[in-house]
């Protein structure tokens, strides 16, 4: 399974990748992206099956990268894993066609139980 990790820090995607691995979800092939921009130009070259993505990003935030996604008739699973989780947030995510909204910081287990019903091996 290739997985697109989504972030401008470098710091914060390699973090997401430590973290997917310590869910257990470390021998899938994962792609990086520093914003939504890079990560459409990933997603056409690579069609990963799961999109974890920053919200807040130059160029291109990530719900621009999901709405654009949508529109285009992907139903790829995407998962926003950002410092700002207001309800409002969740509901704006959720009538976009996130899979979920995890805040930073996050656990391993808070990946296992987002990503578990998703990955397979």
């Amino acid at each position: 399974m290739k997985i697109l990790v989504v972030d401008d820090s470098r710091a914060m995607r390699m973090i997401v990748v430590r973290t997917l691995r310590q869910a257990g979800f470390g021998g899938h092939e994962v792609l990086e992206a520093q914003n939504g921009r890079e990560g459409l130009e990933l997603f056409s070259e690579h069609g990963p099956e799961l999109i974890i993505s920053d919200w807040n990003m130059p160029e291109m935030s990530g719900l621009d990268f999901l709405q654009i996604l949508r529109a285009r008739g992907s139903a790829t699973p995407f998962c926003f894993v950002t410092s700002e989780a207001s309800e409002e947030m969740r509901e704006r995510a959720a009538a976009a066609g996130a899979l979920a909204l995890i805040a930073k910081p996050f656990t391993a287990d808070s990946f296992s139980d987002v990503f578990s019903p998703v990955v397979t091996s």
